[in-house]
């Protein structure tokens, strides 16, 4: 076996966030945008923190770890500008948009990024949440600059 092959990242496993309060993370996490719970525990890095853990689908999960007391994050250097999920096409993105809107989350219009779409809302806790269609991909020179 070679290097390159033994060495090979395959996807994104799970992202981890905070949250303040995890029911209502799971409200709008499970409730409203549908992603199962698979994990639900003390976190076995911090057993004194609750652990949640979403099935985001294809194999990865979203977490979020309950830390009530935590000051406001910043955002700088470090800090995560937005997490995406992801949706096979435009009429589904378009649904989703509608749905969300429906429900009285704030949601953008649909942004044409070129190979993909994309709309953008905010969880409870202020975490930017992307939407994005699926597209042919960036082809050989990768993402854009």
């Amino acid at each position: 076996m070679s290097d390159d092959k033994r060495m090979r990242l395959r996807g994104l496993h799970h992202l981890t966030a905070i949250s303040s309060d995890l029911e209502r993370t799971i409200a709008f996490y499970r409730d409203t945008l549908g992603l199962p719970i698979v994990h639900d525990a003390p976190s076995d890095d911090d057993p004194e923190a609750r652990h949640v853990w979403f099935d985001a689908g294809d194999g990865s999960y979203l977490t979020f770890m309950e830390y009530a007391s935590l000051p406001q994050g910043v955002v700088g250097i470090g800090s995560t500008h937005h997490f995406a999920l992801r949706v096979e096409s435009s009429e589904e993105q378009e649904a989703w948009r509608d749905y969300l809107r429906e429900r009285g989350v704030e949601c953008t219009d649909v942004l044409d990024r070129g190979s993909f779409r994309s709309i953008y809302i905010r969880d409870p806790d202020g975490h930017v949440v992307e939407i994005a269609t699926r597209g042919p991909g960036f082809g050989a020179g990768g993402p854009p600059a």
